[in-house]
């Protein structure tokens, strides 16, 4: 994928976890999973996302996202009709990490392809 198209995905998803952990909880999508499952999805689809787009700043992109599991779910205090848990930050920040180590790996393979495609073609030549 390029950047083109990661960047601006991973930013949509941060804005819709931000919309949905924020907004009145009426107004939160309704699943079949149990809310940490949707919470640590959410989560770890983002943090894979972040690092996809951002392959060399992974590292700063885990403390952000991470701590901005936590900063979201504060937030919460604002709304009077949710309640901030720890334990739900918890969920949220594990999934975020989870989904950064996805990224971090699926980088990897991506250069290692990468450079092996660059040497068969030398050797080609």
């Amino acid at each position: 994928m390029t950047p083109k198209i990661t960047k601006p995905l991973a930013w949509l998803l941060f804005a819709f976890i931000l919309f949905v952990t924020v907004s009145p909880i009426e107004l939160r999508p309704h699943t079949i999973e149990t809310p940490d499952i949707d919470r640590a999805a959410a989560y770890l689809t983002a943090g894979l996302a972040f690092a996809v787009a951002y392959p060399k700043q992974w590292k700063t992109v885990a403390v952000l996202l991470i701590f901005g599991a936590f900063a979201i779910e504060y937030l919460q205090y604002l709304s009077p009709t949710r309640h901030a848990r720890l334990h739900d930050a918890g969920v949220k920040a594990a999934g975020a990490a989870i989904g950064l180590v996805a990224g971090w790996a699926f980088n990897k393979w991506r250069e290692a392809r990468t450079a092996a495609n660059a040497a068969a073609e030398f050797a080609r030549r």
